[in-house]
């Protein structure tokens, strides 16, 4: 919303017009319209935000080995935190290689049927037989005889052709099938052996993690809180494996849990996996997180100035520039449409009685602000006081003094600072306006 209530007087023309009072019971003041810089603020509640936080957790259970850093201390990213124990994750390491081991071993092999040599005896026999049956029937004299006799040949080694011909394709269909089953056999133990290593990877990780590292730098306060396992990583992979390769499985799921509890970090102390260990927090720079009403979220721009003052800073100005502006709204604690506007933080000054141009104090993540958005200025702008202008509706208007009567004059609206209000058109400087009374004149009416 923004920052400053405008003294805006509310009023109807029934109301103007029914005014009772006697023009020397009138407190009316006028004062001239002059030129002036006029500033429109919007006021948005902030957070102090840091350029970047991680929390560090456990990645298995086990327990605090050692501590290299202390409390506060600030760290390089990649900067060795703190070792951990784990008896629980080097035995999943090791039993996700023997599995890995007895899955590369599980190798299978189906041999087909080989009849060639057989196949070829019996070739060599029938056409020996063939052969012999052939000159027997042309020793036949009578011609009938014979042309029956070797018709009969021809169609007898016709028949074993056929015969020939089915067996072998029989064997092949055999073989073939043979060689599907081979081939699935050998997909499924290659998926078994994708399964088994992403397994032994995991768990490498998982063991590698146990030596805890800044994932940025910053730096570093302690935290202890319990959280969820995380032990699916490893488990869940093996839990996968087919029969043959999962004989352990209970075993990969269970055993060496640390019992992690909340409480001091120090060496010695159990964790479970995913428990919160500590935080690495980059306050090399710091930015404000805005929420702007949805009213005023359209007047707010990237680029626009911003005054901010700290609930735990009285008297210090701090100062800030807008970087963006969400497009997505959220809905505030009470119910309201805002939008989140992000504001690059700069240093601030002391008030004057708290000491003029003595550097303010370096705000931390997380306090509480108040950011002044300096959305319109206008200088050297027409203005008249805010006190001044008449709503009535949606239209702006201001009671102009000429020549002792008081005059209604429609007006339009720029820059609405806290004090003046920029007017585009409907005034001139040297013009005098009601600025006290203004609900209790009337059109025509002559003042003293």
């Amino acid at each position: 919303m923004h920052a400053v209530t405008r003294a805006l007087v509310l009023a109807t023309g029934v109301a103007l017009l029914g005014a009772a009072c006697s023009e020397e019971q009138l407190p009316v003041e006028t004062a001239p319209v002059g030129r002036v810089t006029v500033t429109e603020v919007v006021e948005a509640p902030a957070t102090v935000v840091a350029r970047g936080s991680v929390t560090v957790t456990a990645p298995a259970d086990g327990r605090v080995a050692g501590i290299r850093v202390r409390d506060g201390q600030r760290v390089r990213a990649g900067a060795v935190l703190l070792r951990l124990e784990s008896p629980s994750a080097q035995q999943r390491l090791r039993q996700a290689r023997a599995a890995d081991a007895r899955a590369a071993a599980s190798g299978v092999s189906i041999p087909g049927i080989d009849v060639s040599a057989e196949q070829a005896d019996a070739d060599a026999a029938a056409e020996e037989g063939f052969s012999r049956a052939r000159k027997a029937a042309r020793l036949l004299r009578n011609d009938e005889a014979r042309r029956e006799a070797l018709a009969a040949v021809e169609r007898a080694q016709a028949q074993y052709v056929a015969a020939r011909s089915q067996a072998a394709a029989a064997v092949e269909s055999f073989n073939a099938g043979v060689g599907g089953l081979a081939e699935a056999l050998s997909s499924l133990s290659q998926a078994q052996r994708v399964q088994t290593g992403a397994a032994v990877e995991a768990a490498e990780r998982t063991v590698k993690a146990l030596e805890v590292v800044a994932p940025i730098s910053g730096r570093v306060s302690f935290e202890r809180t319990a959280g969820q396992s995380g032990g699916a990583d490893v488990s869940g992979l093996v839990d996968q494996l087919p029969a043959q390769a999962q004989s352990q499985a209970d075993q990969l799921l269970g055993g060496g849990g640390g019992g992690g509890s909340e409480g001091p970090l120090a060496a010695g102390v159990p964790v479970d996996s995913g428990d919160q260990l500590l935080t690495v927090t980059d306050i090399s720079t710091l930015s404000l997180r805005a929420e702007v009403d949805e009213t005023d979220v359209l007047l707010v721009e990237r680029g626009v100035r911003a005054d901010v003052e700290l609930d735990a800073v009285p008297g210090a100005t701090y100062r800030a520039r807008v970087a963006s502006v969400d497009l997505s709204p959220t809905v505030s604690d009470r119910g309201g449409v805002t939008y989140v506007v992000r504001l690059r933080l700069s240093g601030g000054t002391m008030a004057a009685i708290s000491g003029h141009g003595r550097p303010a104090p370096r705000p931390r993540p997380g306090m509480s602000a108040v950011a002044d958005l300096k959305v319109r200025t206008a200088e050297n702008a027409v203005a008249v006081p805010a006190s001044a202008v008449v709503r009535d509706g949606s239209t702006d208007a201001v009671w102009v003094v000429k020549s002792g009567r008081v005059e209604r004059r429609t007006v339009r609206l720029g820059a609405e600072g806290e004090a003046n209000v920029q007017v585009i058109e409907g005034v001139q400087p040297g013009d005098s306006v009601v600025v006290k009374g203004a609900d209790r004149v009337r059109e025509g009416q002559q003042l003293e």
